[in-house]
């Protein structure tokens, strides 16, 4: 599938056919978000849909972290 950039305001953009939109599980509503990521392994970037549970509970494990660090490093002995 080839896609093309086009300019919105002053920003590039691609539009994404309704088939990529369901292929990535996205609703398509405007506003809704995706990542862009890059794969560790292989390089390859991957968009996806943004989970906001998900997001809400990975936030809570990253404070929960952040302010258990000591406690954390000990128990990993």
């Amino acid at each position: 599938m080839e896609l093309r950039l086009r300019r919105i305001g002053n920003s590039l953009g691609v539009i994404l056919p309704k088939e990529v939109l369901e292929a990535l599980g996205v609703d398509g509503k405007e506003g809704e978000k995706l990542t862009l990521a890059r794969s560790p392994d292989s390089g390859v970037l991957e968009l996806r849909s943004v989970d906001a549970k998900f997001e809400r509970k990975l936030a809570l494990l990253r404070d929960t972290m952040k302010r258990y660090k000591n406690t954390l490093r000990e128990l990993a002995k």
